[in-house]
């Protein structure tokens, strides 16, 4: 009888200050090579970012913004694989051509569906979350609607939830982050399961605390302000990022 032999488990690598940087600098070099794909590719995510606004503001109809944030969860790592696509093919000496969205559409027969799954499930963990921090301690508070009742944030009760809201969505969001730091890089270039592509990124940054979590904190400023300037920065910071992850992928798994 003839067996196939099992994949190799993914092995995590000491990094430091140093690879952050190289992978920086590496990912700038591939977005300047690359520039029409990753602004293509960015674009998702500013008109998705504009879509929510005007519904939050111009519009009021705040309904319109757990479908449309639910729908990044989804697209994301797709989205990612294409900035990472782009730069595997740079290192490989290989052709940018209309392939790169075909390969990240042969994702949808991997694991990727898989982690996106995930990623749903933790999103939509996360608004049912929220929303009892909020219930807990606005529940008694008279409010029509967040434009008209900015307000209420400012009690007592309103600035607690806002601390403690603010705790736990980061304790949530470092996790995530943890466990998808490297996970969707080794799921497009490896044929491991997405369990294994995770635990293989919380690894990582169990291995290399303070290196990885500063990366996730260099990643959340720039995306903060990168969303600042009517979600214009995102052309820049996302491509830049997005590539940058991928080097240091290969740095940091062997």
């Amino acid at each position: 009888m003839v067996t196939s032999n099992p994949p190799v488990v993914p092995e995590v690598n000491e990094v430091d200050l140093s690879d952050l940087k190289a992978s920086l600098a590496l990912g700038w070099q591939d977005f300047r090579r690359a520039p029409v794909l990753g602004l293509v590719f960015s674009a998702v995510y500013v008109l998705g970012g504009w879509l929510i606004f005007w519904a939050m503001t111009t519009k009021g109809q705040l309904w319109w913004t757990l479908p449309a944030s639910a729908g990044f969860p989804i697209l994301g790592p797709f989205i990612a694989c294409g900035y990472y696509e782009i730069s595997r093919r740079l290192e490989a000496g290989e052709r940018l051509d209309a392939g790169i969205f075909g390969a990240i559409w042969r994702q949808k027969d991997r694991q990727i569906p898989a982690m996106a799954a995930v990623i749903v499930v933790y999103f939509l963990f996360w608004n049912f979350l929220s929303h009892m921090i909020f219930a807990l301690f606005l529940g008694n508070a008279t409010m029509t609607n967040v434009s008209s009742s900015i307000e209420v944030f400012l009690t007592p009760e309103g600035l607690t939830m806002l601390t403690f809201g603010t705790l736990v969505g980061a304790a949530f969001a470092t996790l995530l982050f943890c466990l998808t730091v490297v996970s969707l890089p080794i799921l497009l270039d490896r044929d491991v399961d997405f369990v294994t592509a995770m635990l293989t990124s919380l690894a990582l940054v169990l291995e290399n605390p303070r290196v990885m979590l500063g990366w996730g904190a260099l990643i959340s400023v720039c995306l903060f302000l990168g969303m600042l300037p009517g979600f214009l920065g995102l052309f820049l910071v996302l491509p830049l990022f997005g590539h940058a992850s991928w080097h240091l992928y290969r740095r940091a798994i062997t």
